[in-house]
Parts: C-alpha cells; sequence; structure tokens
C-alpha cells in the first residue's frame, strides 16, 4: 500500500509539473502591459455651441421655514453660445427654461400644484424663462461676470452670473468628435423683485419660504466638428 501511494504521488506531481511548463512564462515582478496614452486634444476653436443637454444642470436653493435649505431644479432648458477661447470676454449667450420643468422630489403634488399655479410661477401665462447676456467682465484667467437680462413671470430685470471657464477641446476621433467645452455658474435673485411674493417670511421671521432663490449651473457645450476644423472647414 505504502509503494502504491508513493507511486500515486509521484505521478500527481509530474502531471502538475507537465501543467506548469505549459504555462505562459511570465517574468516575475513584470507589470503588464500600460495601455496606450490618450491624446493630447487640441484647443477648441471659436464659433457657435449649442448645449449638451445630458451634461447640465440647473440646481435652485431657498430657505424653508428657516428650518431647512431646500434644494430643487429645473430639468428642461436650452442655451446657445458664442465663444472664442482666445477671447473669452467676447462670449454672448442666451438660455430658455421651461417652467413646467420645475421639480421637487417626493413633495405632495399639492406643493407642486401651488409652484406652478397663479401664486407662484403661474406656468400658464409665463412657461418661458429667459436669460440673454449684454456684457462678460473677466476677472480672473478663467472666471467672469456675466450681466444679462433675466425674464420672469413676466419681468425683465438686470442679472449677474458669476462664472468659470472650466476648459474645453477640439474634439476626440471617434470618441467625442466634435468640440466641447464647460462652463460652471452661480447666481441669485429676490423672486419678489419679479412679482412672485406669494409665502414671502414677513419681516423678522423666517416662517414661509424664502425670497432670495440661490443657484447654480453647471454646462457643458458642444460645437463644431472635429473634422471640420482639423480639415480647414472641409
Amino acid at each position: 500500500m505504502t509503494l502504491l501511494a508513493t507511486a500515486t504521488s509521484r505521478s500527481h506531481a509530474i502531471t502538475i509539473l507537465a501543467l506548469l511548463l505549459s504555462l505562459p512564462v511570465v517574468a516575475l515582478g513584470a507589470e503588464p502591459a500600460a495601455p496606450p496614452p490618450m491624446p493630447t486634444p487640441s484647443m477648441p476653436p471659436a464659433g457657435d455651441y449649442h448645449l449638451d443637454k445630458s451634461h447640465a444642470s440647473l440646481v435652485m436653493r431657498v430657505s424653508h421655514l428657516g428650518f431647512s435649505t431646500y434644494t430643487t431644479r429645473f430639468s428642461r432648458f436650452d442655451s446657445e453660445l458664442t465663444f472664442d477661447p482666445n477671447q473669452i470676454a467676447s462670449s454672448k449667450v442666451s438660455t430658455t427654461i421651461d417652467a413646467d420643468s420645475f421639480e421637487m422630489d417626493g413633495a405632495p403634488s399639492m406643493c407642486l400644484d401651488i409652484m406652478k399655479g397663479e401664486q407662484m410661477l403661474n406656468i400658464k401665462q409665463f412657461p418661458k424663462i429667459l436669460f440673454k447676456s449684454e456684457k462678460v467682465r473677466m476677472t480672473g484667467a478663467k472666471s467672469m461676470e456675466i450681466t444679462g437680462a433675466f425674464t420672469l413671470h413676466g419681468v425683465t430685470r438686470p442679472m449677474v452670473l458669476k462664472a468659470s471657464y472650466n476648459g474645453g477641446y477640439a474634439g476626440m476621433p471617434k470618441m467625442d468628435p466634435q468640440a466641447r467645452i464647460g462652463f460652471s455658474a452661480h447666481g441669485q435673485f429676490k423672486r419678489s423683485d419679479f412679482g412672485i411674493k406669494f409665502g414671502v417670511p414677513a419681516p423678522g421671521t423666517t416662517m414661509g419660504v424664502g425670497d432670495l432663490v440661490d443657484f447654480s449651473i453647471e454646462a457643458e457645450f458642444v460645437g463644431p466638428p472635429l473634422a471640420a476644423v482639423a480639415g480647414g472647414g472641409q
């Protein structure tokens, strides 16, 4: 029995050795081959750009009874931009927001009805919210103040946005073959200035929905196709 067991063990050892020898030889300590480096994209061209709606957000914050800063958003908006990376101050932008796209996560339908009704946004009479730039003043290499006309609830007033140009490229072959640029922007306004006074807290109290609306925008824009840039417009 001992001789048989020894022979069996040797047979198993020979089989394992043969399997090991058949495997590809890998040097000890060798690193796996690195993927090819990503190409370095070129600077985005000057031209007309439009909003990439899949990479854009418009978020608003307002005091609720002084207990929390409630956060909400508009989910449908569009924007057109004229842009030159070498002369950012000459940029022009116009934005249209669908007032009916106002959203409140998990809120009772009554709250949403009030927000869209005559006491607040009154979307039937004022279905669009507009912003059109009039001047861009650079405050840093990529930071700026955008002054424009803001129309809400049928009232137009001046507004200043603090914005930053986050960069861009002319495109990447096969992956993203058109110019792309990105911006962040922030602003504030008092809704009572636009005739929306329902629920504004009485002076000295916080019982209601705050008058001051704080908002942030994150947006990417797409522009001329990469082939048009590389081929000189061909």
